[in-house]
């Protein structure tokens, strides 16, 4: 069983209480969840992030001469790389992403706001999924257009 959650209270108010009804040992911090590699890091640093209710803004187009370059873009590039990752389970945010990936070379403010907008969106639905249960006549199609 897998415990986590951004309050630690919390995370440890449910362990202790779970622990009382059944026999349990904590395990501590996983380091693998269904053959990906968990890794934790605080490098983010953006925890105080409004939501969003889209990825990116509707009609919105991306310059690469609007705004300011940013003085290091390791971080933005970080980013980009994990969003690219987080694709494989939010197909919600691909448009999104391949958008912010025409910019890592020498990415701009604009493009960082673009970026932000796309966590508070992730931040806003961290709790939806796609649920494909077993017994369904439901049919799944999806479309790419690849620019």
């Amino acid at each position: 069983m897998v415990i986590t959650g951004d309050d630690v209270n919390t995370v440890l108010s449910l362990k202790q209480r779970l622990h009382t009804e059944f026999q349990m040992k904590d395990l501590g911090p996983f380091r693998y969840f269904f053959g990906l590699e968990v890794a934790y890091s605080h490098r983010a640093d953006i925890t105080d992030l409004r939501t969003a209710f889209t990825p990116i803004e509707f009609h919105h187009r991306l310059s690469s001469s609007d705004g300011e370059p940013l003085p290091d873009p390791t971080r933005y590039r970080a980013f980009v790389g994990a969003l690219v990752y987080l694709t494989i389970t939010r197909p919600d945010i691909a448009y999104a992403v391949r958008v912010l990936s025409q910019f890592v070379s020498v990415p701009r403010s604009t493009h960082y706001v673009a970026l932000l907008r796309v966590l508070r969106y992730l931040r806003g639905t961290i709790s939806r999924s796609l649920l494909f249960s077993a017994i369904s006549f439901l049919e799944l199609r999806a479309y790419c257009d690849a620019d």
